[in-house]
């Protein structure tokens, strides 16, 4: 597990921190480690295939999405003969 020390945390922030904590029954720290893990945890699902499909799509819906030209099929090719 790692350390991390915060340095110039503001005073009111600090107190603000600890009655935080104190309503959730936590110390500091553990209140720290939950906020920590809630915002981190919302910027994996804001990184996810999903949410850059939204994205997408939001930017393309408005003007009417993008058709786009399939090429032709062609059959496919006869498989290789090893057997010689």
């Amino acid at each position: 597990m790692a350390t991390m020390t915060i340095r110039s945390l503001e005073d009111d922030l600090k107190a603000r921190l600890r009655l935080q904590a104190a309503r959730h029954g936590h110390s500091m720290e553990e209140e720290v480690r939950s906020i920590l893990r809630a915002a981190l945890a919302t910027r994996a699902e804001e990184n996810s295939g999903a949410a850059l499909y939204a994205d997408i799509r939001a930017l393309v819906e408005p003007f009417g999405g993008i058709e786009l030209e399939l090429p032709v099929r062609e059959p496919m090719r006869e498989p290789p003969d090893f057997s010689e």
